[in-house]
């Protein structure tokens, strides 16, 4: 016995002798960060580095981490439900057996540059130690702008289906003394409201369950400030990671004994499990990381680079300057209204009229939010004439044209809903609750696919003259039943609603690669990049007012770049608030991202008028370094002293715009803010824009980089809803 023994144990530290010696490192990294992992044939994946970028990792080979086995688990790559793992795991399944352990073995890896140069993919396959199951873990390195994207892609090929109970797209732990959690809440017309949380032991959660118009209440986005308790735009290292998913989310963080954070980003599995049945193929949505030296700014800048080259579309295309039709007519207008406000949009010098909701529906007309959704035909009673005539108006006096649809949903009151009840979410036996008087369609199915990809091209097809859709979802999904789905299949829907919506737009997109589309949502309803893969722009929200957007919009430019973010004038007193604001400070908030409007221009006096024309020439001028420039956050709209500015700066350093706001009265302070990402040599000029004349002592001089960004500017604001835009060009000083 003893000798038997002692051969068993030969035999065992002979294989990790022999495992320790194939031990390689898979060395995954950016220009400025890396991602280095550690494998050997028969052996977990570990991940030994996440940060600032390592040009020589070989010594890491030799890492130890020193935890005890019994009692601690070791940084892998992809944690999963078995073997020594205590922690929540990225992947938990139950097999064919009935067994519900996974331990995945290294097999091998390769590492691909893909026809863009910037970019490469590393591939690492693992397969499970008993079972016929595997999994690929797919990195993708864009090195330009410092961004590591990840997924799974999980086989099956036992004799049956598989269970998952948890498919994360990633898993990625990380060492330091602290860790401050920077996230977004919030609700609707009150989103992207920033949070700061230092994190203790034990695990916290973002996540959403809503299904259709996730982002309202909270963002799949987050950022770290490693090793500090402060959060800071310009120093200290951060690591933000942001999920490519429209659907249910989870983002979880779980600090362990060790003091190691241990983060999981995908799917939400709650209601979700899913049936993997013999030889299929489950694919995670992307996870995307980077990481910063220069702050929480800094890792801003690195997302909005990589959203704008590749994770939105037309991410280059900004949107024209447009008049909005909702707030200003709702579903009250006829041709005569719509052509007045087309009028007054290109005479103040905007570049495109949006007609919103209520142009549709006969039977069931589309006079108020109860009936006619689902119901695509143009109202002949309020539109005899049809949308081509507004649509060839609108072109005849230089204006593009576009068009509102929500094709994802139904009224009860409608000729769909009569015709197809068992395209509706819901289960049978149960009411399907209302939503703002309406029902969702069944995504998942692909009839129902077929249905939405027509409603777009039917509208398309109204006029030749159509280049922006937006495309609105007013309801979340709850109560759900899928007609389409198995009754053992149920928890799919969650996940091929998603898909569904995603099959659509990629039809969508081959056929109409060039129109512009907004993702609307009520708003912040879908702030994402799963949905910007294929969306030009996103509704920011559905509270236009002024003072309100300027932390929703600071909020949202942590992750996204205002390339994304449109941003409407309205009325006032505003509709969502109440509150009165002027029509300068309105202008020069809108300004900072997608400027458009939303209201009746027939009840602006002519000196609106003009001022509104004076803004508009002026947001045409500088409108480029907004939508391409990187961003520099100057302060934070939550600030006490309620001052807060925004630098754009191009990427030539020779143009920068800088936005500056007095949010609450000043009494005799008189702001500073310092301008950072100048070239410090390069002379500016300054020049105030959206003003009559010179205000203050700095218009018109030239200083150096250096000076504005360690001295400042002081415009004189005093009073709340004082505000500026300023244009800094290089030239000669004097």
């Amino acid at each position: 016995m003893k000798k038997l023994l002692f051969l068993l144990c030969a035999v065992w530290t002979a294989s990790a002798t022999d495992a320790a010696a194939q031990r390689q490192l898979i060395d995954i990294h950016t220009d400025d960060v890396s991602l280095i992992l550690r494998a050997a044939p028969g052996e977990e994946v570990q991940l030994l580095h996440f940060g600032g970028r390592i040009e020589d990792p070989a010594p890491l080979m030799a890492y130890e981490s020193y935890r005890h086995p019994g009692h601690n688990t070791e940084d892998v790559a992809y944690p999963t439900f078995g073997g020594r793992n205590y922690h929540e795991a990225a992947l938990r399944a139950t097999h064919v057996d009935g067994d519900l352990n996974t331990e995945l073995k290294y097999l091998s890896h390769e590492t691909q540059r893909l026809a863009d140069e910037n970019v490469t993919r590393t591939t690492i396959h693992t397969t499970d130690a008993v079972q016929a199951f595997d999994v690929d873990l797919v990195y993708t390195a864009y090195a330009r702008e410092n961004v590591i994207t990840t997924h799974a892609e999980i086989r099956n090929r036992e004799k049956g289906t598989v269970i998952l109970h948890s498919f994360y797209s990633s898993a990625l732990p990380l060492r330091a003394e602290k860790y401050l959690l920077t996230h977004l809440h919030g609700a609707w017309t009150h989103e992207a409201q920033v949070e700061h949380t230092l994190l203790t032991h034990g695990s916290k959660s973002i996540s959403s369950i809503r299904g259709v118009r996730t982002t309202h209440a909270e963002n799949p986005s987050f950022m770290l400030t490693l090793g500090s308790d402060r959060f800071d735009e310009v120093s200290g290292e951060v690591v933000a990671g942001t999920l490519a998913w429209s659907g249910n989310f989870r983002l979880n963080f779980e600090l362990d004994e060790c003091q190691v954070l241990n983060i999981l980003a995908g799917i939400n599995p709650e209601g979700s499990e899913y049936r993997l049945h013999r030889g299929e193929t489950f694919t995670t949505p992307e996870m995307i990381y980077t990481h910063s030296f220069e702050g929480a700014g800094g890792a801003s800048r690195n997302l909005h680079d990589w959203g704008r080259n590749y994770g939105i579309w037309n991410g280059h295309t900004p949107t024209p300057t447009l008049l909005n039709s909702w707030e200003g007519a709702a579903f009250r207008f006829n041709a005569r209204i719509l052509t007045d406000m087309i009028d007054d949009a290109a005479a103040m010098g905007l570049e495109m009229f949006v007609l919103d909701d209520g142009w549709f529906g006969n039977k069931y007309p589309r006079n108020n939010d109860k009936a006619g959704l689902g119901d695509w035909e143009v109202n002949r009673e309020k539109l005899p004439e049809g949308i081509d005539y507004i649509a060839s108006y609108a072109h005849d006096k230089g204006l593009k044209f576009g068009i509102w649809i929500e094709p994802e949903m139904v009224n009860p009151k409608s000729e769909l809903a009569e015709k197809h009840p068992d395209w509706i979410v819901r289960t049978p036996k149960r009411e399907a609750p209302l939503t703002r008087n309406q029902l969702l369609l069944d995504l998942s199915n692909p009839e129902v696919q077929d249905f939405v990809f027509g409603v777009f091209d039917r509208t398309m097809q109204l006029s030749e003259h159509i280049d922006y859709i937006k495309w609105d979802a007013n309801r979340c999904a709850n109560s759900i039943g899928s007609s389409y789905q198995a009754d053992d299949e149920q928890a799919h829907f969650w996940i091929e609603y998603t898909q569904g919506l995603y099959k659509v737009m990629e039809r969508i997109r081959a056929k109409y690669p060039d129109v512009l589309i907004q993702a609307c949502a009520s708003g912040g309803g879908r702030v994402e990049y799963g949905a910007l893969k294929y969306f030009d722009e996103v509704w920011t929200s559905d509270n236009t007012e002024a003072l309100t957007r300027a932390r929703i919009q600071y909020g949202t430019s942590l992750f996204y770049p205002a390339l994304v973010m449109a941003s409407h004038v309205s009325v006032t007193p505003n509709l969502q608030t109440g509150n009165v604001t002027p029509l300068k400070f309105r202008f020069d908030i809108a300004c900072a991202g997608r400027m458009g409007m939303e209201l009746q221009p027939k009840h602006m006096t002519e000196e609106e008028r003009a001022e509104a024309r004076r803004a508009i020439e002026a947001y045409k001028e500088y409108r480029d370094i907004v939508m391409q420039g990187d961003l520099y956050r100057i302060g934070t709209p939550y600030d006490e002293d309620g001052c807060y500015a925004i630098a754009y700066v191009a990427k030539d350093k020779r143009r920068a715009v800088v936005f500056a706001y007095s949010l609450r009265y000043q009494s005799r302070t008189v702001p500073v803010f310092r301008i950072p990402g100048l070239d410090p040599a390069t002379q500016y000029t300054i020049r105030e824009m959206n003003i009559d004349k010179p205000r203050y002592w700095f218009e018109g001089r030239s200083f150096n980089g250096e000076l504005l960004e360690r001295a400042g500017i002081n415009p004189n604001f005093s009073r709340i809803y004082d505000s500026a835009v300023f244009l800094l060009e290089a030239g000669d000083g004097r």
